[in-house]
């Protein structure tokens, strides 16, 4: 019996490799001296789902600014330093235990799905699930 040498699926002309039995678009049998009785198709058994915890750490804040109350989300590099509001541009320093900082949601990006992902401080170090995928997460505490 000779195998597919390769090329384009008589069916839907989409290009396959050499050795296939079956396209992967469109299922067609490849190999003309092979029927649908002769190739044994296994039946599918899903794999059962994994339950991991993903470690995830915060990526920065979402905050009020003083002058405009207008949200800001400010990256966690930019705590302790001087920034503007993009807003008014009134400048304000994030410090780490200012008011600013202390009732700030933060941000993240899920591991599972890289959605981004909002949360209150109180949840740091908590294990929390992704809203959007339900993935495990333990969201850590800033060191």
């Amino acid at each position: 019996m000779a195998e597919w040498p390769g090329g384009n699926c008589p069916q839907c002309g989409e290009w396959m490799p050499a050795n296939m039995i079956h396209c992967r678009e469109c299922r067609q049998l490849l190999n003309p001296e092979l029927t649908k009785s002769s190739v044994e198709m296994p039946t599918f058994e899903p794999l059962r789902e994994l339950d991991c915890m993903a470690d995830v750490e915060h990526a920065g804040f979402y905050c009020e600014c003083p002058k405009c109350q207008r949200e800001l989300k400010i990256a966690k590099k930019y705590v302790g330093e001087r920034v503007q509001c993009k807003h008014c541009q009134a400048g304000l320093l994030l410090d780490a235990l200012g008011p600013l900082i202390q009732k700030a949601d933060v941000y993240a990006k899920c591991p599972h799905c890289t959605q981004q992902i909002r949360f209150d401080q109180k949840y740091m170090g908590m294990k929390v699930a992704c809203r959007f995928c339900q993935g495990k997460l333990q969201v850590l505490k800033p060191s």
